[in-house]
């Protein structure tokens, strides 16, 4: 049985269903892998982005997730943040001559998860 000082502290969130394509929100979610939280909190606040507020969202979720746990704050930094493709919302357009154009309102799935740095 691992110890408790030895054992991984990690913690995450996740935002299912979000109404946004995964690629435009990945573009954000690369700006903050890796740093501290509270600077990649600063980073999505101050990117003109609707990706970035929902991204600010799941990982202010998982700050208070590790805050909950007694976690170190100062010490957290984003250890995973990806973002997966969810179900398509499929939808036909009226076109002319009775013809029928699909649109697809693609979904996605953020994940973020901080962890103490040691």
């Amino acid at each position: 049985m691992a110890d408790a000082a030895t054992q991984d502290r990690h913690w995450h969130a996740k935002h299912c269903f979000a109404r946004i394509s995964a690629r435009k929100a990945r573009l954000i979610a690369d700006l903050i892998r890796g740093r501290r939280c509270d600077d990649a909190v600063t980073v999505l606040r101050f990117t003109h982005n609707r990706a970035a507020s929902l991204i600010d969202r799941v990982l202010q979720s998982a700050m208070a997730n590790a805050n909950n746990a007694e976690a170190s704050m100062s010490r957290l930094f984003v250890a995973e943040a990806r973002v997966d493709d969810g179900p398509i919302i499929k939808r036909f357009r009226p076109k002319d001559r009775g013809r029928a154009h699909p649109i697809q309102k693609r979904t996605s799935h953020i994940i973020v998860g901080v962890a103490e740095r040691e």
